[in-house]
């Protein structure tokens, strides 16, 4: 069995931490075998160095290695290039194809990206990863296929599986082994040391001298946050070998091609779009906002129907002091004055043996013990008595009533008044 530090000179990964070489430890032990592996790890951490590993040092290294981008695929697509298709299968099917896992038997297929796979080609998957067993599109033969799946993804597994978008039976097939790579800024003592790998690459592509970097230079890079792990590690020193013309890379200079919002190795704060259960939050609270208009409505009703089987407004505050304070905000006489839809405001009573309670509000009927609760009745008798007050004026009656003028003329031709 090799050791790690010869495949890494193997393969061409650059690095000593005591997380990589945990995660590449993990890659010579498991080539042997015949099981699935998942390769975790953020964007950009070298995640497809790993699948290579297990398939040169397994018994299957003579035969084909495919790596497929199951997120570059298009879901109409991805049955037929995984699994093939017969020929009339589909629009444009015009002879039959032999997919990946036909072409790959006896050797290893790599999955990057897995998480992106449509749920009905989950179920195809997770077939040939039990029995490897598959059907091409549009055809009715089982066929069989010996490949070993190592699948590799950034995306949160577990919140896929809470969402419904990957199945969980496939990931525990897919991760009977999990290697982790961890991303950059937990790997701070190889930061350096890989720069200076890529510097020197491109000074020899581009036929140039090799970039360094100043000692405050260097603390810059090891203090940036690297969210674009080693990917983006390696075009700041493209970048750098090709647009600087001064080789020596002061604080200054390195800083200028660095992103401004990432600068620091601070935790990074990222607002994701709204998921459905804030959508379902804001329906609860507009629901609760109308059942509360809706109760207000019928605490309103309950102090008018008060006011118009009463007539006494004294007792009517008295006896609903709480209900009073809830709609207007006050429970004082000068609030419900300025805010009472229904009370006009004060007149001189023509009766005789009026009581002094009474001058202060005039309702618009004197209610019988035998009253009509037609809208349409009420709506008249106000209107009548608006007018009959002001003289036939419809300006002031209209302010009285608490409606536009054009309304009030309206309502006079409806009425035929």
């Amino acid at each position: 069995m090799e050791s790690v530090q010869a495949i890494k000179q193997r393969f061409g990964i650059i690095g000593n931490s005591q997380s990589l070489n945990r995660a590449i430890e993990k890659a010579i032990q498991v080539s042997p075998t015949d099981i699935s592996v998942l390769v975790t790890g953020e964007s950009g951490v070298g995640k497809e160095s790993i699948p290579k590993i297990i398939h040169q040092l397994s018994h299957r290294k003579h035969n084909k290695y495919i790596a497929v981008n199951c997120g570059a695929i298009p879901e109409g697509t991805i049955d037929s290039e995984l699994f093939g298709h017969e020929k009339g299968a589909f629009t444009g099917a015009t002879q039959t194809r032999a997919g990946y896992f036909e072409v790959a038997d006896g050797g290893t297929i790599f999955l990057d990206e897995v998480g992106e796979l449509p749920l009905t080609t989950q179920v195809r998957l997770l077939r040939v990863l039990e029995n490897g067993e598959f059907l091409k599109v549009g055809s009715s033969k089982v066929q069989k296929t010996d490949v070993r799946i190592v699948a590799a993804t950034n995306v949160n597994m577990f919140e896929a599986i809470e969402k419904e978008k990957f199945r969980e039976d496939l990931y525990y097939r897919l991760s009977t082994v999990d290697i982790n790579l961890p991303p950059l800024r937990e790997r701070q003592e190889d930061i350096h040391l890989l720069f200076r790998k890529f510097a020197s690459d491109f000074a020899l592509k581009y036929k140039m001298p090799t970039i360094k970097l100043t000692d405050n230079a260097i603390q810059i890079l090891l203090k940036h946050r690297w969210g674009g792990n080693i990917r983006q590690l390696r075009n700041i020193a493209e970048q750098l070998s090709v647009l600087e013309q001064n080789r020596i890379i002061s604080a200054e200079v390195l800083r200028s091609y660095l992103p401004a919002t990432a600068r620091t190795n601070l935790p990074a704060v990222i607002r994701t779009s709204k998921s459905e259960s804030d959508f379902s939050s804001e329906r609860e609270i507009l629901y609760k906002v109308l059942f509360d208009m809706k109760a207000d409505l019928n605490d309103l009703k309950k102090l008018t129907m008060e006011l118009m089987k009463n007539g006494n407004v004294k007792d009517v505050e008295k006896n609903n002091e709480s209900l009073i304070e809830k709609i207007y905000g006050s429970d004082d006489e000068e609030a419900i004055e300025d805010n009472d839809i229904l009370a006009i405001p004060e007149h001189t009573p023509t009766e005789e043996g009026a009581s002094p309670t009474q001058d202060k509000y005039y309702f618009a009927e004197e209610i019988e013990e035998e009253e009509t609760l037609s809208l349409h009745d009420k709506e008249l008798e106000l209107i009548k008595k608006s007018l009959e007050r002001h003289s036939g004026k419809r300006k002031l009656a209209a302010a009285e009533l608490g409606i536009s003028e054009r309304t009030l003329y309206r309502k006079i031709k409806q009425y035929d008044l």
